[in-house]
């Protein structure tokens, strides 16, 4: 049997490993149970990784053309070509994907598979793009848990995805933040996370599972200044500094509660394995975007006057790791969950 392209094992396998100190598992035949705690909702919190559909439709490129392309066929609101980081952990627990909160009326069937609060385009801090930050996403849940649509017995049983994925610091950068200024600001940054995680947990959810942000000075945002060809590295050495700061709060967050309540997924390394092509999956231009703009202050998605789009798209997204000038494509999310099998010794905290 195969998921997402993977033979099913290698997804338990690879959920095992990443999840360390929780002892999730892979609701599939061929998985056999690693542990006890078998999560029966997800709940995600964060960006455009890990969102589903959130943002308005009338504003967000995630529902525009292309995007959607590979699935479900047609924009559903995800900043991709098709499926994101939370579709395969969702599929990993053995669950659909959560519902968008946006969405929450138009599916109660689904409520029992958790929700997705995530908003592309937003961080920790308010970004500029208008729509709710974690502050908010985290204040969503515990609306629904006073309203009773969640009891506190459900969060018990559940997973939290918290991603964070670079926003905060493009937001810095645009309103003329410096560099010199960078390192206090990724250490507030890192400290509202940390506030953030804490309320998640202090909700009753049992495990949340937080981002290390992937390396930013490879996204083609970044390489297009040098054709594609390499990474910035003075950009990944500040998320070098965020990542061991946000190490260094899980760590202090799990004393604080006695257990491995909060769990660490490395994609600043599964990333950087696939882009210099050290596994198992090889990418064309790894560096570059499969969807391209064709106009200087065009995007992917964008159209002119007419209704003519504005960009080119690659012939084959399962060559290409991006899809646009920061999201990976399905190929790609796919590729980075692969990575882990050189490396299932290793152990997250």
């Amino acid at each position: 049997m195969e998921i997402y392209g993977l033979p099913s094992y290698i997804f338990c396998i690879l959920f095992t490993f990443y999840f360390t100190g929780v002892t999730v598992w892979a609701n599939d035949p061929n998985c056999n149970s690693v542990g006890e705690f078998k999560p029966t909702k997800l709940f995600v919190f964060g960006d455009s990784y890990s969102d589903t559909g959130n943002n308005p439709r009338a504003l967000a490129s995630s529902w525009k053309t292309p995007y959607g392309h590979t699935f479900p066929g047609k924009p559903a609101g995800r900043y991709s070509d098709g499926r994101v980081l939370t579709d395969y952990l969702a599929r990993f627990m053995g669950l659909k994907s959560p519902l968008p909160h946006q969405m929450m009326k138009y599916g109660k069937d689904k409520l029992k598979y958790g929700m997705n609060f995530a908003y592309g385009g937003t961080g920790v801090f308010d970004t500029g793009n208008l729509q709710p930050n974690m502050t908010s996403q985290i204040g969503f849940l515990q609306n629904l848990l006073h309203e009773n649509v969640y009891t506190k017995r459900d969060l018990e049983s559940s997973l939290a995805l918290v991603t964070v994925s670079g926003n905060d610091y493009g937001a810095y950068t645009s309103s003329g933040g410096s560099e010199l200024g960078l390192p206090v600001f990724i250490a507030s940054v890192v400290k509202q996370m940390a506030i953030n995680l804490k309320a998640i947990h202090d909700l009753g959810v049992r495990r949340v599972l937080v981002n290390m942000l992937q390396p930013l000075g490879c996204l083609p945002q970044s390489t297009i200044l040098n054709s594609y060809q390499e990474c910035n590295d003075s950009q990944n050495t500040a998320v070098g500094i965020h990542n061991q700061l946000l190490q260094q709060a899980v760590s202090k967050l799990n004393n604080d509660t006695k257990n491995s309540s909060f769990l660490m997924l490395d994609l600043y390394s599964a990333f950087d394995t696939v882009l210099k092509n050290k596994g198992n999956s090889k990418f064309d231009t790894p560096l570059k975007s499969c969807c391209v703009a064709t106009k200087s202050g065009a995007n992917c998605g964008s159209v002119d006057d007419n209704g003519n789009p504005l960009y080119t798209v690659c012939n084959d997204t399962e060559s290409m790791f991006f899809w646009d000038t920061v999201h990976p494509t399905q190929a790609g999310w796919r590729a980075v969950f692969l990575t882990l099998r050189s490396s299932l010794n290793q152990i997250y905290i």
